[in-house]
């Protein structure tokens, strides 16, 4: 076997462990009871260690220099790019490095589920001072191998090639206008009347409604399910993808706007390439990427006037509410388009979204490069929500730093990527209006012409490109923030 060959081999292997460890993480959020997670958690770091075992094996290095010699394809040089990217992302930390974050973070995750509800920021603070002094070990560590700055080693982990200096600035550019868009639109939507749900709306509607919202989504239920966990998600395999979302069976607004946000997800995984599957470069480009794929059809598609169309139809259907005024398509559109200054980043609207990321951006940034503790979190959140919304979380952890659960588990670096998402998102619906008629594909019901788009230009392409290169070869030009100014000044104004 020629050195590539063996490393491909090597490489099916290891995604068979990730798959394993995959289902057991779902399983973990949407089935498992609370009395199982001390030997879950066990388990996991177990198979965790294993598959790090599997991705620093001494013999890479000698078959990844082989493989540079051997005369390739330029998929397969980008399969070996892709390969070796993982490898010197896992060789950098050290094992028992590894098996300690998976403790640390298990551990302070399951206890945030009940610490959050009880708004218990001491009890919280405990565990997640050793997630944080772990986090950091880890930034430190890969900062030295890649020549990086802590976070900016972390960003790489989501996000390859994105830095701070180029976050800083489109951040900074996005604040320069969205505090006074945000106040326009307010001002503008101070007269319109919205019916909001009342009465009850069972889970079992609500998940019937879910799924033939899926459906007209395109989703492949033989490679794929729908359930319910504390907090939304799209996990599982590209051959086995499986998505959850939360009911409150007072409001089906954010479960069912939920579930097409994460089949958006669903559907790039889905749509990745056979032909690499189980190879890192069949993977998902970045998480901005994959954030680009679920905002499209959260907000490019399911915040869009012909698709509430449908989803007026579908929800009358659904609770059997005919003459129910909630349920009117210009209702429904105002619900889904009302702009809210709200303590939730996970139901803020698309306006104020990115106030939200922004302010966790500029706290995780400055934790992991030690400029700040985890200690001065709180204050800080009070702080930024206050100067970016307006709105004070004093005292108040659970709807303020204790809300989200990535930072949990260390998962430091991950915030841009929403916002990111939304811009890439509004760039292909810019890009793709060109060429499809959008609104009329909607309309039909059959949406087969702009999913051909996505999958011709990104799906399919999975991470045979830098995302440079991948945003580039879709719409012309590298991620430009102006057109989701546009789309929201259009929008919302």
């Amino acid at each position: 076997m020629s050195n590539y060959d063996q490393l491909t081999a090597h490489y099916q292997t290891i995604n068979h462990f990730n798959h394993a460890q995959s289902m057991l993480g779902w399983d973990a959020a949407a089935n498992m009871p609370s009395g199982g997670n001390d030997a879950r958690s066990q388990a996991m770091a177990e198979l965790s260690v294993h598959i790090h075992r599997l991705s620093t094996q001494p013999q890479l290095e000698e078959w990844f220099g082989g493989a540079q010699q051997e005369s390739l394809s330029a998929e397969q040089q980008s399969s070996l790019r892709e390969m070796k990217r993982q490898w010197q992302q896992a060789t950098i930390v050290p094992e028992d490095l590894v098996q300690a974050q998976s403790i640390a973070g298990s551990k302070c995750e399951h206890a945030w589920r009940s610490q959050r509800q009880e708004n218990d920021w001491i009890g919280f603070e405990k565990n997640w001072k050793e997630v944080v002094k772990l986090s950091r070990e880890e930034a430190k560590i890969r900062g030295e191998a890649l020549g990086l700055s802590p976070y900016d080693a972390m960003l790489d982990k989501y996000e390859p090639g994105t830095t701070t200096a180029s976050l800083d600035a489109l951040f900074s550019d996005v604040k320069s206008w969205l505090p006074e868009l945000i106040e326009k639109v307010l001002q503008k939507q101070q007269s319109q009347s919205i019916i909001m749900p009342s009465g009850t709306f069972s889970t079992a509607n609500q998940k019937a409604l879910g799924l033939e919202t899926m459906k007209l989504l395109k989703f492949d239920f033989d490679h794929g399910r729908l359930d319910q966990s504390v907090h939304p998600f799209c996990g599982g395999v590209p051959s086995d993808v499986r998505i959850t979302t939360r009911y409150d069976e007072k409001d089906f607004v954010q479960a069912l706007m939920g579930i097409v946000h994460e089949t958006g997800h669903a559907r790039y995984e889905q749509g990745l390439p056979k032909a690499f599957s189980g190879l890192p470069v069949g993977e998902a480009r970045s998480m901005g990427v994959h954030e680009s794929q679920s905002l499209f059809f959260e907000m490019q598609i399911g915040r869009s006037k012909p698709f509430i169309s449908h989803l007026s139809r579908l929800s009358a259907n659904a609770f059997n509410a005919h003459k129910d005024p909630v349920f009117a398509e210009e209702n429904l559109y105002k619900i889904y388009t009302q702009v809210e200054k709200g303590f939730i980043r996970v139901d803020a609207d698309e306006l104020t979204y990115p106030a939200h990321v922004i302010m966790r951006y500029e706290i995780e940034r400055d934790l992991i490069n030690g400029v700040i503790e985890h200690t001065d979190v709180p204050a800080l959140w009070d702080e930024k929500m206050k100067a970016s919304l307006g709105l004070s979380t004093k005292g108040d952890y659970k709807n303020g730093c204790m809300q989200d659960i990535h930072w949990t588990d260390g998962a430091f670096g991950y915030f841009p990527s929403y916002t990111l998402g939304a811009m890439y998102a509004a760039q292909y619906k810019a890009t793709m209006q060109n060429t499809v008629d959008i609104d009329a594909a909607i309309q039909s019901g059959d949406l087969s012409p702009i999913f051909k788009w996505l999958s011709d230009n990104i799906w399919s392409q999975a991470s045979l490109h830098t995302t440079d290169e991948l945003i580039k070869r879709a719409t012309g030009e590298t991620l430009n923030a102006a057109h989701f100014k546009k789309h929201l000044e259009t929008r919302y104004l």
